[in-house]
C-alpha cells in the first residue's frame, strides 16, 4: 500500500504520489494556483502558505518545444502495430525543469483526451513512474502495476506481472507513458541491463509512446553498447537546458517567466515589479534553472508569511540558501553583495 505524502498544513487532505494513480489523476486535474485567488482574505494562514508552498508551473520555451515533438510522435506511432515506436527523452542538467516538463504533457494530454472522449472515466490515457534505484525488471514493472492499482504478490514473477501490466494497458486506452530518472539504470550492470531489456520489451508490448526523463542522458550507460545503440536508434533526444540571459530574445523569456511568477504572489505588503527588476539578479543566482528559481520564490513568499512581513526583497532572496548546483553557480554573485 502506498503511504500518502502530508502537505504539513493543518486542513489539507493528504496527496498520494502522481506515481499511482490517484496522485496522478487528482495532479492532472486539480485547479493550478493561478486559477485561485486569495486577495479577498478569505484564506487561513495555512491556506495561504499552501498556495505559496505550489505557485503555478509556468509554459516556456522548451516545454512548447517537448508538447510539438510529442504530439509529432504519437501521429507517427498511431498505425504502428508491431515493433517499438518512436519516443522521446527528456535530458539536461538536474533542476532544470525536466520531471516539470513531461507532468505537464501528460497532463495536457489526458485532459484532452478526457474532451474526446467524454464520461469514459475508466481510461488510463497516461502512465507515470518513475525508476526505482538499483531497479530489476521485476521492480521496474511492478511499478507501472502500482499505478494501476493492481494487486501485486509474492508469487507472481516478473513474467506474470508483465503480461498483466501490458493487457490491462492495452483494455485501458494507454496511448502516453512517461518515466522518469532513466538515468538510474546502470547497463553496465546485470540488473540494469535487464531492466533496460524490459523497457524496450514492454515498448514492444504496450500501444504507446514512451517519454523519458533523465539527467544528463549523453554521459550516461544507457546509450552506450548495443542496448544502447537499440535506444539511441528509437528516441530522439531533447536537450533540457537552463534558460540562457545572453540574447535581448534570452532576457525577455527570462523576465517573462519571473513576471509571470511575481503576478501569483499574494503577498499583500509585497511592491509589483519588485521580481522583475531584479531579473537579472535572480539568472545568476539560480544559473537559468526553473526549479531553482521556483524555489527560490517560493521559499521566500513563505518566509515573508511566517514572519509577517509580506513581502519579498533582494535581501531577503539573499537569505534563501538554495541547492548545492544553483549556489555554486551564484557564488562569486553573492561575495559581491
Amino acid at each position: 500500500m502506498v503511504s500518502p505524502i502530508s502537505t504539513g498544513a493543518v486542513g489539507f487532505a493528504p496527496l498520494a504520489p502522481p506515481t499511482v494513480w490517484q496522485g496522478w489523476d487528482a495532479f492532472v486535474h486539480r485547479a493550478p494556483a493561478s486559477a485561485r485567488d486569495v486577495t479577498d482574505g478569505a484564506w487561513s494562514q495555512a491556506e495561504r502558505e499552501d498556495y505559496h508552498s505550489e505557485l503555478a508551473v509556468m509554459r516556456t520555451p522548451a516545454m512548447d518545444s517537448v508538447f510539438t515533438a510529442v504530439r509529432r510522435l504519437l501521429l507517427l506511432n498511431r498505425r504502428q502495430q508491431a515493433g517499438a515506436r518512436r519516443g522521446l527523452i527528456i535530458s539536461g542538467p538536474a533542476t532544470t525543469g525536466k520531471t516539470t516538463t513531461m507532468m505537464a504533457l501528460g497532463r495536457s494530454f489526458q485532459l484532452a483526451d478526457a474532451r474526446q472522449h467524454p464520461g469514459h472515466t475508466g481510461r488510463r490515457p497516461v502512465v507515470f513512474i518513475s525508476v526505482p534505484p538499483a531497479a530489476t525488471p521485476k521492480m521496474l514493472v511492478s511499478e507501472f502495476a502500482r499505478f494501476l492499482g493492481m494487486p501485486l504478490t509474492d508469487r507472481l514473477n516478473q513474467t506474470q506481472i508483465t503480461g498483466s501490466v501490458c493487457d490491462l494497458l492495452c483494455e485501458l486506452g494507454t496511448q502516453l507513458v512517461l518515466i522518469d530518472d532513466v538515468h538510474l539504470l546502470d547497463t553496465q550492470r546485470r540488473a540494469g541491463a535487464e531492466t533496460s531489456d524490459q523497457l524496450k520489451h514492454l515498448g514492444e508490448r504496450i500501444p504507446a509512446t514512451f517519454v523519458y526523463s533523465a539527467i544528463d542522458v549523453e554521459t550516461s550507460s544507457l546509450l552506450s553498447g548495443v542496448r544502447g545503440a537499440q535506444i539511441a536508434g528509437r528516441f530522439k533526444i531533447f536537450r533540457h537546458r537552463p534558460l540562457a540571459y545572453a540574447t535581448e530574445q534570452d532576457r525577455a523569456v527570462w523576465d517573462d517567466l519571473v513576471g509571470a511568477m511575481e503576478d501569483l504572489l499574494r503577498l499583500r505588503a509585497h511592491r509589483p515589479g519588485t521580481l522583475v527588476k531584479h531579473a537579472p539578479y535572480l539568472h545568476a543566482r539560480t544559473g537559468g534553472r526553473i526549479g531553482s528559481l521556483s524555489h527560490l520564490i517560493r521559499e521566500a513568499a513563505l518566509i515573508a508569511l511566517t514572519e509577517g512581513t509580506e513581502r519579498i526583497t533582494k535581501q531577503l532572496l539573499g537569505e534563501v540558501e538554495l541547492d548545492a548546483a544553483a549556489e555554486a553557480q551564484a557564488r562569486p554573485i553573492r561575495r559581491k553583495q
